[in-house]
């Protein structure tokens, strides 16, 4: 059946093209195997499908009408080409785009120019703070920060998300303002995590223009309130529940009015990776690759602490 649609293929190029030479030219092969291309169709189908002469070529009665069935489906095959080729140098079609809870603040800004460029892009949002089952949710790009578990998706950097320590004004006035790390361990945590029972070990370094040269001091803390959710997080860190480590980004509408405050701020916390997942590393439609280029501007405008 394939040599038979590549013989139909043939023989609409042929009769578009007018001589086995001219045919041969836009197939990029030999004016022999054109017209052997064409004698096997012929025999295949038990019939004469074009008069040749030294000057001119003819189709029979028969081949002109056979003619019009491979010329539709040769121009079905070139549409079908170019469809493909567009969605790979041109977004268009829906993206699919899975992202934590609260991340679609940042999605909103970086894919917005995107959207407003392209017409022809659509966008569905997948909102899951678990690592679900991206394939069956047919998402193209899935948008993660932290550590990844392992999952056969390919991950690739796409920016940082910068941490701090906030705390509520009513929680500081009960307990008072950290000043020292001795002082940071002994105050009530909200930490990410599935649980309050394991304690968490941070890095902290004061920021080179207070202390240049210094190495990372250890902070053990032993959570009191956890969650798996950051923006869950910050809502718990706004009621007053504990201290948080959270991303300016994400808080500065909180500080603007009063509701977090910014803690030691001569002390710099590790930033988050934040990742673009996607189920395949080469071949990416256009809309993909894209999407990750958009996002990775956008993290990379965003201002640090």
């Amino acid at each position: 059946m394939l040599d038979q649609l590549k013989r139909m293929a043939v023989l609409a190029t042929v009769v578009e093209q007018g001589s086995f030479v001219a045919a041969a030219k836009k197939l990029k092969t030999t004016t022999s195997a054109v017209s052997q291309q064409v004698r096997a169709l012929e025999r295949d189908m038990g019939v004469t499908l074009l008069h040749r002469s030294t000057r001119r070529l003819a189709l029979t009665p028969a081949g002109a009408r056979f003619h019009e069935g491979c010329a539709a489906m040769l121009a079905a095959a070139q549409q079908a080409q170019l469809q493909l080729l567009q969605m790979r140098d041109a977004p268009e079609g829906e993206l699919r785009v899975a992202a934590v809870v609260g991340f679609a603040r940042h999605l909103g800004p970086a894919l917005a120019p995107l959207l407003s460029a392209n017409p022809g892009l659509r966008l569905h949002l997948e909102v899951d703070d678990g690592f679900s089952d991206l394939l069956a949710l047919r998402i193209d790009l899935a948008v993660r920060y932290g550590r990844l578990p392992d999952s056969p998706w390919v991950a690739q950097k796409i920016g940082e998300k910068s941490l701090a320590l906030y705390a509520a004004p009513a929680y500081l006035a009960r307990h008072g303002a950290p000043a020292t790390l001795e002082a940071l361990g002994q105050h009530d945590w909200l930490a990410i995590g599935a649980d309050t029972e394991s304690p968490r070990l941070l890095d902290l370094l004061t920021k080179p223009d207070v202390a240049p040269g210094q190495q990372a001091q250890k902070l053990r803390i032993e959570p009191r309130v956890s969650s798996n959710n950051q923006f869950s997080l910050q809502q718990l860190c706004e009621a007053g529940l504990g201290l948080a480590m959270l991303s300016p980004s994400d808080v500065d509408e909180a500080v603007q009015a009063g509701r977090l405050l910014r803690l030691m701020s001569s002390w710099q916390l590790p930033s988050l990776p934040v990742w673009a997942l996607t189920p395949q590393r080469d071949a990416q439609p256009a809309k993909v690759r894209h999407a990750i280029q958009a996002l990775k501007t956008h993290f990379s405008q965003l201002s640090t602490p």
